[in-house]
């Protein structure tokens, strides 16, 4: 049934914007400031104004975004809103697509390559041109190629672009044109596109017919509306203007989006477009509607946004307000280490679980990296909170995760079948699934381990020769079982097994995020190793790695008896863009991790890291908690961090800090906890002096004592924790516990470790 009060759901501004039917229209919408329900109700009162629903267009980026939105629009006008042209770039773009194929020499009904097949494709071009598939890595050529069609650029024009020949010259991959080439004409042989081909072939038909099939949409969509205007590249905005920039168009166009929330550039998405389009319009009368309030955080997380994103240079100026009240004061949480920081974020979860009565489902808990989940799902499992991680598989569901601890589990042992069928041919050795079969049948006619019939199939000599060197390496791994550590041992098995050099070859996003995925899981094994373990039982703390892998099977293998959806999420901030949760944790916020160390080269690159930081914070509703660590093992090396320079963009008066909380802690030890409202301070001082405070301990430098030397009374320094006072030892011999007071750490208080394996230099 139709709803015809749809419009007094809205206020001044938003009706605005849905009535103003004619002509351009950009619509600025801050975040919480009710962007979907104008967009929904914009197209709603079109079709109440007699406009027929087959002749709008409306582009979004998810499918889903599209199934809310005609969901909406069929609550104001009925079954109507079904003949809403509605939908992804992509999935619209098909649809012309199909019917006008021909036009431009592909059948209608043509393929749509997925990523695989893409990359198929592209390797069986390397494989012909007798190119090294090591340089002329797959996925860095797949990415090379999708951004030249997303900027327009055909195999011909690249051949003829010196700059991009240049910078291919420089990567030691000077065919890459000619592999662009043959892969256009192959696809085309096939009557097959891949995805960005349903936007660059888009854009050939219409450039290629302007007077029939062009003409012919210009006419049939009068009203075209685009979501997320902000995450469009250069392509889509020139396919956009394709369909109503022409002699006699009444350029009925309405963008909607928000430039600080640009976070895509990596994708090939331009901040650009949504700052040109009033200047690109403005010949055409166009009118802009600021979404300014927002309905859905507190006063301090949305003024600590507005103060955030004035740093950028480049923004469409607006001031995002809310009658929510002020709320809770912003929580900063600083630890002396990234495991120090994952605990203390579970225990302010637990505590706002308990004295704000929050569900699992309204905490989420942001990153700027995946691989920085580890940490935070294993306290949280600790603490039998249930969580979900979203964006990608759990830490260690992922596979470059799967295959390292596959190496690690056969080299503790080998006769586990499962790791071995999952690694005996990664990284690729020529052992193929017809020679993986021979030796299977074997062992299940013998009933034994796989493991011990690799010299017993009638293979190849090849095949035979390659299972011969992988039997020789992972015996090396086996021998080093009994003295090595267990990150020593891991180390060894990354680098000797060709895992690490694999990832390296990768250069493109998704492949750095999987070695630093590896890396993440040897930092969280060089932690378990050097972690001095607080004495809760006798029980004498072992490094080796079989003890590791049983730590980690614990982790992953506790059942969850939580209700179901009922989950604390963990995602990246990318991932988090558009939802929203009660309480949020930001986490890692230090320089080179965020922003990130690729963002600071160019002003360009952080400021979109600003924006990207501005999401994360503008999803809280009413609790938001900043986090970051002095310390964390990246690529196995212990590295001290500064506290992310966007923490100092923050007023003190927003700012409730968290970093010491006890009264025998110096005032100048003492984050200053004092409201700011009157000097208007900001985070910034506080931060970067405390933190040059910080122990910075080069471990050339460290001495440890013999724990023997370790006495009642003495100042010790510690790696970790600092510099402390021991205040009692109690046992004997190899037994002796020392309970020391560590003043010096995010959380000061008293630590019990046995001195056997304490590090501790006297003082």
């Amino acid at each position: 049934m139709a709803n015809n009060n749809y419009l007094q759901q809205l206020n001044d501004v938003q009706r605005a914007a849905v009535t103003t039917t004619e002509g351009p229209v950009l619509v600025v919408a801050g975040p919480g400031s009710g962007k979907t329900r104008v967009l929904t109700f914009r197209i709603a009162h079109l079709i109440e104004q007699g406009v027929a629903p087959w002749e709008i267009l409306a582009l979004t980026f998810t499918n889903k975004a599209a199934r809310e939105m005609k969901e909406r629009i069929g609550k104001v006008v009925g079954e109507r809103a079904n003949k809403v042209w509605a939908g992804t770039f992509h999935s619209i773009f098909a649809r012309i697509l199909r019917v006008e194929a021909d036009k431009i020499g592909y059948p209608p009904n043509f393929t749509i390559y997925d990523t695989d097949d893409t990359k198929s494709v592209i390797s069986s071009i390397i494989k012909e041109m007798n190119l090294s598939k090591d340089t002329y890595n797959v996925n860095a050529i797949r990415s090379r190629i999708s951004s030249a069609k997303s900027n327009l650029i055909t195999p011909k024009l690249y051949e003829k672009d010196e700059e991009l020949r240049q910078q291919d010259r420089m990567a030691k991959r000077p065919h890459i044109y000619a592999i662009y080439q043959k892969y256009v004409a192959r696809c085309k042989r096939s009557g097959a596109m891949d995805f960005d081909d349903l936007l660059f072939r888009l854009y050939e038909l219409f450039q290629k017919n302007p007077d029939g099939v062009l003409d012919k949409y210009r006419k049939k969509f009068r009203y075209v509306l685009v979501d997320e205007f902000q995450d469009t590249n250069h392509l889509q905005y020139a396919i956009i203007r394709k369909f109503i920039n022409y002699d006699g168009s009444p350029r009925n166009i309405c963008v909607v989006g928000d430039d600080a929330q640009s976070i895509y550039a990596f994708r090939g998405a331009t901040i650009q477009n949504i700052l040109d389009f009033e200047k690109d319009f403005k010949p055409y009368g166009i009118q802009i509607f600021k979404l300014e309030q927002n309905y859905r955080s507190t006063g301090h997380i949305v003024q600590a946004a507005n103060e955030v994103i004035t740093y950028n240079r480049k923004q469409i100026q607006k001031t995002i307000w809310s009658d929510k009240g002020e709320g809770h004061r912003i929580k900063v949480i600083k630890a002396l280490t990234d495991g120090e920081e994952g605990k203390r974020v579970a225990d302010t979860i637990l505590e706002q679980k308990n004295r704000f009565h929050l569900s699992n489902s309204e905490i989420a808990i942001l990153y700027r990296t995946n691989a920085q989940s580890r940490v935070f799902e294993e306290y949280l499992r600790r603490y039998n909170v249930a969580y979900r991680v979203f964006g990608g598989l759990s830490f260690y569901q992922r596979k470059e995760v799967k295959d390292m601890i596959a190496y690690l589990r056969l080299a503790v042992n080998p006769n586990d079948e499962e790791a071995l069928r999952r690694v005996i041919n990664y990284p690729k050795r020529g052992i193929g699934n017809a020679t993986i079969e021979k030796i299977s049948a074997v062992a299940s006619q013998a009933d034994k381990p796989m493991w011990q019939c690799l010299g017993s199939a009638q293979v190849g000599a090849r095949a035979q020769s390659n299972i011969n060197e992988f039997v020789a390496m992972v015996k090396s791994f086996i021998r080093r079982v009994e003295s090595d550590n267990a990150y020593e041992l891991a180390a060894y098995i990354a680098k000797r097994s060709g895992i690490l050099d694999d990832l390296k070859n990768d250069t493109t996003v998704e492949g750095m995020n999987r070695l630093e995925n590896v890396n993440a899981l040897l930092d969280g094994i060089k932690s378990f190793v050097e972690e001095d373990t607080v004495i809760d039982t006798e029980t004498i703390p072992d490094k080796s790695l079989a003890s590791y892998l049983q730590n980690i099977a614990l982790l992953t293998d506790l059942d969850d008896n939580s209700e179901p959806g009922d989950h604390v999420t963990l995602m990246s901030v990318h991932a988090a863009k558009g939802l929203e949760f009660k309480s949020v944790f930001v986490v890692g916020l230090e320089e080179k991790l965020f922003p990130s160390f690729l963002s600071l080269d160019t002003p360009e690159g952080l400021d979109e890291e600003r924006r990207l930081f501005y999401v994360a914070i503008t999803r809280a509703e009413q609790f938001l908690s900043l986090s970051f660590a002095n310390s964390r093992y990246r690529f196995g090396q212990m590295r001290y961090n500064e506290p992310s320079r966007f923490l100092e963009e923050i007023p003190g008066m927003h700012v409730e800090s968290t970093a010491y909380v006890r009264s025998d802690v110096s005032s100048l030890e003492r984050m200053d906890n004092r409201p700011a409202a009157s000097s208007g301070a900001r985070v910034s001082g506080n931060f970067r002096r405390q933190a040059a405070n910080l122990p910075r301990i080069d471990p050339k430098d460290f001495k440890p004592a013999p724990p023997g030397a370790i006495q009642t009374g003495m100042k010790v320094l510690h790696l970790k924790f600092g510099e402390g006072k021991v205040l009692s030892i109690d046992g004997a011999k190899d037994s002796r516990i020392a309970t020391i007071f560590f003043r010096d750490a995010g959380d000061p208080q008293e630590r019990k470790i046995m001195l056997k394996f304490a590090k501790l230099q006297i003082l």
